[in-house]
């Protein structure tokens, strides 16, 4: 447990630290402070990746963090697959829309909805599953993932590790599973490169939607999301300029994404693929 620093420190820290993730001035009063605040407010994506190989024991570690995440009804329907071979690594990162730090990170994680295990036990069992082929339970495996892996994320930054999440890895969801030799009803949900940051290379902590946008108390109030967004595409608009790139703004650069089936760059057939892989999804 991450022991409350002193006032002092507390206070300059998170002032800090909110003021960062948000680009704007913090008025709101501040709680007590701490090692664990700082690190989740410092994340960052982090595509560019040193030439450091990781020590012994870090995979088997970020999965007992990973393992330690709530899951619900303790189903644990998510699996990880380790990627550590560099030609393996080329060929997801093909699959995954050429992204080169998935070939640069010493470790690439692919997390799994991971419904075949309890088929599986019941099979043996001589159980029914007819549960497992409802759109529920793909949930509770998408679910569970993303927990198990978040946990994995916030151990690696402790460790002064970096990384990035990677969506693309549905882009061809039965090309990776054909590479990684999932069984039916396992689901290629996202990947994770881990690394040590390229230093000569560092990324920056982006701001966040302002709370009122994301923040509902006791019923959601749509009446501030126009003024909220607003203010945050000048923020981030500033943030793209610092970093080099065209002042889009959030809105422009959101409304792209989901312009259209193409901009989908393959996912808008994921229900396709969901049936090749095996999920009947009633």
């Amino acid at each position: 447990m991450s022991t409350v620093t002193s006032p002092e420190t507390s206070t300059a820290a998170a002032q800090r630290a909110l003021e960062t993730r948000y680009g704007t001035p913090w008025s709101a009063p501040l709680p007590a402070w701490n090692e664990t605040l700082d690190s989740l407010l410092a994340h960052r994506s982090v595509r560019n990746f040193a030439d450091k190989p990781l020590p012994q024991g870090t995979l088997e570690t970020l999965i007992a963090a990973a393992q330690s995440a709530s899951t619900s009804s303790n189903l644990q329907t998510w699996s990880v697959v380790a990627i550590e071979d560099p030609e393996r690594k080329a060929r997801l990162a093909a699959l995954a829309g050429n992204q080169s730090q998935i070939r640069e990170a010493p470790l690439f994680l692919v997390w799994l909805a991971d419904l075949n295990r309890l088929e599986a036990a019941a099979g043996r069992n001589g159980a029914s599953a007819e549960g497992l082929h409802y759109m529920e339970t793909l949930f509770v495996g998408v679910i569970d993932a993303a927990l198990a892996a978040q946990n994995a994320v916030v151990a690696m930054e402790s460790l002064g590790m970096s990384g990035v999440y990677i969506g693309a890895i549905r882009n061809q969801p039965e090309q990776v599973a054909a590479e990684l030799g999932l069984p039916p009803r396992v689901l290629p949900v996202f990947g994770l490169c881990i690394g040590y940051e390229d230093e000569t290379r560092p990324a920056q902590i982006k701001p966040r939607l302002p709370q009122p946008v994301v923040l509902h108390r006791e019923q959601y109030d749509a009446t501030s999301q126009q003024d909220g967004i607003a203010r945050y595409d000048e923020v981030i608009g500033e943030f793209q300029t610092a970093q080099g790139q065209s002042a889009a703004g959030w809105t422009s650069r959101s409304l792209a994404r989901w312009r259209s089936r193409e901009s989908l760059h393959g996912r808008d057939r994921l229900r396709e693929a969901l049936n090749a892989l095996g999920f009947e999804l009633r």
